[in-house]
C-alpha cells in the first residue's frame, strides 16, 4: 500500500493596517498556488480611489500594482515553484524573490503601502499618505512571517535546526535558524550605504527581525565579508533561504515527534 501523501504546508494571510494592505499566499514545499483573491484594497479593476496614493494620474504617484499574470522583475514560474512578488520597493522584491526561490517556496505576495517617491518629497507640504519604506517593509515581513508560522503548523517531525552559508562573488553570509517558537533575532550586516535602491539598509535588519518575531524562530544572520552592499544583502537572504529549507525538512521516522527535551515548542 503506497504511503499517504504528506499534508500540504500552505497559508494565506491578509494584513491590513492604516499604513499598509498586504496579501500573502505561501507554500513551504512549492507547487501551484491560486492567484491572490480580489478585495477592497486589491480590486480586480483598480481605480483611482484604490490606488496606493492619491492623485493616481499624477507623475508624483507610485506605479500601479501589476496584474498577477504579468511578468515582473520578481516573478518566476517553474515546474516546482510559482513566485510573484510586488511590494513597491524593488530591492525588497528582489530579496524576497531570492528567499522564496532558494527556500523552495511558492509565494504570491503584494503590498500597498505608504511609500514616498523622490518626486513626492518635493511637494510642499508632502502628502500625509506618503511616508517612507519603513511600514511597507516591516508589515510585509510580519505578514510573511505569520504565513510561514501558519503553514508550518504543529512543528513536529522536523529537522528544527538549519544552517547555511551563501556566497555572492566577494560577499559571504551565514544564517542559523531554530524553529523554536521563541522569537529572537541577531543580525550583523556591515552595510556601508544608507540605501540599496529605494530600500533603507537599516530596514533589512528590522525587516528580518520582524519576520523572526512573526515566524516564531530564533535567527542569526551574519555577513562575514563583502565589499558591495547589494552582494552583502543578497548573500544574507540566500543563506537564510538555505537554513530555512534545512530546518523545515520533514524527517522520516519522526512523524508527530516534537524535537525538544521540553516536549513542546
Amino acid at each position: 500500500m503506497p504511503p499517504s501523501p504528506l499534508p500540504a504546508r500552505t497559508a494565506f494571510i491578509e494584513r491590513n493596517t492604516k499604513e499598509t494592505k498586504i496579501q500573502v499566499s505561501l507554500s513551504l514545499d512549492g507547487g501551484a498556488l491560486d492567484l491572490l483573491p480580489s478585495s477592497t484594497h486589491f480590486p480586480s479593476t483598480p481605480s483611482s480611489s484604490t490606488s496606493s496614493l492619491a492623485h493616481a494620474s499624477s507623475p508624483f504617484s507610485l506605479p500601479p500594482i501589476p496584474e498577477q499574470t504579468e511578468e515582473t522583475h520578481a516573478s518566476q514560474t517553474s515546474p516546482s515553484q510559482q513566485i510573484w512578488i510586488w511590494t513597491g520597493i524593488g530591492f525588497l522584491d528582489h530579496m524576497l524573490h531570492a528567499l522564496a526561490k532558494h527556500a523552495g517556496w511558492s509565494l504570491r505576495l503584494r503590498s500597498r503601502g505608504d511609500l514616498a517617491t523622490n518626486l513626492l518629497t518635493q511637494l510642499t507640504p508632502p502628502p500625509s499618505h506618503a511616508v517612507d519604506d519603513h511600514h511597507t517593509t516591516e508589515d510585509t515581513l510580519l505578514a510573511l512571517g505569520a504565513a510561514f508560522s501558519t503553514a508550518l503548523g504543529a512543528r513536529t517531525g522536523l529537522a528544527r535546526f538549519g544552517t547555511a552559508h551563501a556566497p555572492l562573488d566577494e560577499a559571504l553570509a551565514r544564517a542559523v535558524i531554530d524553529l523554536s517558537n521563541r522569537p529572537f533575532f541577531v543580525g550583523v550586516f556591515g552595510f556601508q550605504t544608507e540605501k540599496i535602491g529605494t530600500l533603507s539598509t537599516q530596514m533589512i535588519h528590522h525587516g528580518l527581525q520582524s519576520w523572526s518575531q512573526a515566524a516564531g524562530v530564533t535567527l542569526h544572520v551574519d555577513v562575514l565579508r563583502g565589499e558591495n552592499d547589494h552582494h552583502r544583502a543578497e548573500s544574507a537572504f540566500k543563506a537564510l533561504a538555505g537554513a530555512v529549507r534545512e530546518a523545515c525538512r520533514r524527517v522520516e521516522g519522526r512523524e508527530g515527534e516534537v524535537v525538544s527535551t521540553k516536549g513542546v515548542l
